[in-house]
């Protein structure tokens, strides 16, 4: 399974950077996140927890994660998923300036759970669709209008 959420931000690389990097913040303005939890914390990895809502309607479905978080500053945040649904699923934020701002795309690549015979195809067909891109094409959205609309803050 592999999904691809791409935006376009128009705002400066640094602080496009942050407001995505700095993950722990994300519930203050990601109305889908329930919580983000810093579990452990180097300068540049960090064990995190998070939870979000997956919107149907008026239908909310909880998911959770926790994932392993490095970031490559100004480049890439990449995640590997080691505990939850997804666990083995590997996430890469990129960073790519561009004459109209910063490009950011999200790639999620996953085998899919160890469900015998359904795995795969659960995965395929609505885990990543649904549920993943669901949320990463909300989250892409909100780290774009807190972006654009930080006036210098991150």
């Amino acid at each position: 399974m592999r999904t691809v959420d791409r935006i376009t931000i128009r705002a400066p690389l640094e602080r496009v950077f942050a407001v995505a990097a700095e993950v722990e913040r994300w519930p203050s303005f990601l109305s889908h996140y329930r919580w983000v939890r810093v579990l452990d914390r180097s300068a540049e990895r960090a064990t995190v927890e998070m939870a979000a809502w997956r919107p149907f309607g008026v239908v909310r479905y909880p998911t959770r994660w926790v994932s392993e978080m490095e970031v490559v500053p100004h480049q890439a945040v990449r995640y590997r998923h080691v505990q939850g649904i997804t666990r083995g699923m590997d996430v890469e934020w990129q960073f790519h300036l561009e004459r109209d701002g910063v490009a950011v795309t999200i790639v999620h690549e996953w085998r899919g759970p160890s469900w015998p015979l359904i795995g795969r195809l659960a995965a395929a067909w609505v885990i990543g669709p649904v549920f993943i891109h669901g949320i990463a094409s909300r989250t892409l959205a909100g780290v774009k209008r807190r972006a654009e609309g930080a006036q210098g803050k991150c």
